[in-house]
């Protein structure tokens, strides 16, 4: 049978009515494409149904009323989602969809949220969704997530773009079997990020989710883990993304990938692969802490099984970090064939003395200046890094890579020509069981390693090339 097609005038005035009509008569005929042709339509919600298809047409623009009034209030909840409106709100929104299934938001036109900055409408907000296909449109100016989905399954964003989002760009919570391709964003906040929020009242995973060939400019992060993160995060997949300044930054720049488990989530089999980042602040941020959103009192969650490969980051402003904290390790974590250029510049070289933050807010600037300047670790049971490379801009006084209380580590075939005469190359505190093999550290540097803090055991040195007197520093 023909799929029906209800066409919708493009007018000068508000065209809401017209266009819920058109919805709503699709739906009671069992489905059918609600049409939007060439032309400014000035609209405010519009209530998605099951069944119903939206195509917005080449030429066409969804344009958001500027008044908030003609869009639907934001719900409230019968508990404490112990989040903000952004993350909880799915009625404020243009085009809302709530406990529908096949919904296709599609064509080659324009949503555009006449704001001049953060503050406003979702321009697409689905709740408890299922079998949801957006294809090929454009989000312009979005004031609020540009694509926002809650307890949704079965979700397919391919081909979209979002320029001068003010906030987050495409954000699955407690979402699953979801599938975000080939998108173009550029958002002032998270470009991507996932998480697992208490806005449906209950503890729900993010899971089985791939994240492949995009392109995103962020003044925030670029893949990001959390901060929401009372449910989980598992099978996760993210490959072929290129990460880049934005034209006009607003903001510092935080991380490429950060993967954020602080109010008790368990995150587990994330895979991310080919990679290219260009001027992000920090390449990795990876995050067990214990903030406790909901939870009395706080129980810290689960950070393990991480793969990292293949990537490149050039321009990078500061040192990438991985760190647990006292008695809960984030474990098995690889990085393979990484390849990073930090700004370098530190004239002086720090302590060991970082900030736990345990309850603090994660964000890669958290710890203020590191003592490594490529890579930090600590509390981690297992961890790899193998053809890791590191360079600098500017000579810098710290070691390349410092690990505290990390057990099960190995570091195979590290690569640098710019590391500092008066540090070594590695620094190793309280670690355990660890191998240090196939490094070629062609400048000159203090030592390969120097080793401090009396619980260090198992330290394994094997055919690494280094320009030092001493191969092992210590007190």
């Amino acid at each position: 049978m023909q799929r029906r097609e209800f066409l919708v005038s493009a007018a000068a005035s508000l065209s809401t009515a017209a266009s819920q009509k058109a919805i709503d008569a699709a739906a009671e005929k069992g489905g059918g494409t609600v049409v939007f042709p060439p032309g400014v339509h000035l609209l405010g919600t519009l209530r998605l149904r099951s069944n119903v298809a939206v195509r917005i047409e080449a030429g066409a623009t969804l344009m958001f009323s500027p008044d908030n009034s003609h869009f639907d209030p934001l719900e409230k909840l019968a508990y404490d989602s112990h989040a903000d409106a952004e993350t909880t709100g799915f009625r404020f929104a243009l085009l809302a969809g709530e406990n529908a299934d096949n919904i296709t938001i599609y064509g080659e036109g324009t949503i555009d949220g006449n704001r001049p900055k953060r503050g406003g409408p979702k321009p697409i907000a689905l709740k408890n969704c299922r079998n949801v296909s957006i294809r090929g449109i454009t989000i312009r100016n979005a004031p609020n997530y540009a694509v926002s989905l809650l307890g949704c399954e079965y979700v397919v964003v391919d081909g979209i773009g979002i320029h001068n989002g003010y906030s987050d760009g495409i954000d699955p919570d407690c979402s699953r079997f979801v599938r975000i391709a080939n998108c173009y964003v550029d958002s002032h906040d998270d470009a991507i990020c996932l998480k697992s929020s208490l806005a449906l009242g209950e503890r729900r995973p993010t899971e089985h989710v791939t994240v492949s060939n995009c392109v995103l400019a962020t003044s925030c992060n670029y893949v990001k883990f959390g901060t929401e993160s009372s449910g989980a995060f598992r099978n996760i997949a993210v490959s072929n993304c290129t990460f880049h300044r934005r034209p006009v930054e607003t903001r510092r720049r935080l991380g490429g990938i950060a993967i954020e488990s602080v109010d008790g989530a368990h995150i587990q089999g994330v895979v991310i692969s080919n990679i290219a980042m260009q001027d992000v602040s920090y390449p990795i941020f990876i995050r067990l802490g214990n903030r406790g959103r909901g939870l009395n009192p706080p129980v810290p969650g689960v950070l393990e099984d991480v793969s990292i490969s293949n990537v490149i980051a050039t321009g990078a402003w500061s040192t990438s970090s991985i760190t647990g904290f006292e008695g809960h390790p984030v474990c098995r974590v690889s990085l393979d064939d990484v390849h990073i250029t930090v700004a370098g510049g530190e004239e002086v070289a720090g302590g060991l003395d970082v900030p736990e933050q345990v309850d603090k807010y994660p964000e890669s600037s958290m710890f203020g200046t590191l003592p490594a300047h490529g890579l930090y670790g600590r509390h981690i049971d297992g961890l790899t890094l193998r053809n890791l490379e590191l360079r600098w801009n500017k000579p810098d006084a710290r070691p390349a890579i410092v690990l505290d209380d990390v057990a099960r580590a190995t570091i195979d075939g590290f690569r640098t020509d710019t590391a500092g005469a008066a540090a070594p190359a590695f620094w190793f505190n309280a670690v355990r069981d660890a191998m240090v093999r196939g490094c070629r550290i062609d400048a000159k540097t203090a030592a390969l390693l120097r080793v401090t803090g009396a619980s260090n055991r198992e330290i394994t040195l094997e055919g690494n090339r280094f320009n030092a007197p001493n191969a092992v520093e210590a007190p």
